[in-house]
């Protein structure tokens, strides 16, 4: 019999009522759960060590810093992490910063939030 594995998610986004509705959607998916959120890079560096999470959602903006300072501190060590960059600001240098960093994804907040679950499916059937 195989067990059934949750993808372990991982939420930064300077707006706390964003990380929380962020973390409803994702209860909603199914075959995922929150791990940690965090408002700031220094907050989300040391929650995504100590959680261990499967894939971190992203924001650009993050207060006192970026998503960028995050993610070029934790993928260096931990590249296995699915970095997915969910932000309004979606102009073409902040994608390629990101891409060109190590996110493996990057969507658009306001038209591409759907995009989230296919990501988190593929990772549950990566993980099975």
């Amino acid at each position: 019999m195989q067990s059934e594995s949750v993808v372990r998610v991982f939420i930064a986004d300077d707006l706390p009522a964003v990380r929380e509705r962020l973390a409803e959607l994702i209860a909603e998916i199914g075959g995922a759960e929150v791990v940690g959120s965090a408002g700031t890079p220094p907050e989300a560096i040391a929650g995504i060590f100590a959680a261990r999470p499967d894939v971190v959602l992203l924001d650009v903006q993050l207060d006192r810093g970026t998503g960028l300072d995050v993610l070029r501190a934790v993928h260096a060590r931990r590249p296995d992490i699915v970095f997915v960059v969910l932000t309004n600001h979606v102009q073409p240098q902040y994608r390629e910063a990101y891409l060109r960093a190590g996110a493996r994804h990057f969507f658009d907040k306001t038209t591409e939030f759907t995009r989230i679950a296919a990501v988190l499916q593929r990772q549950n059937a990566v993980a099975q």
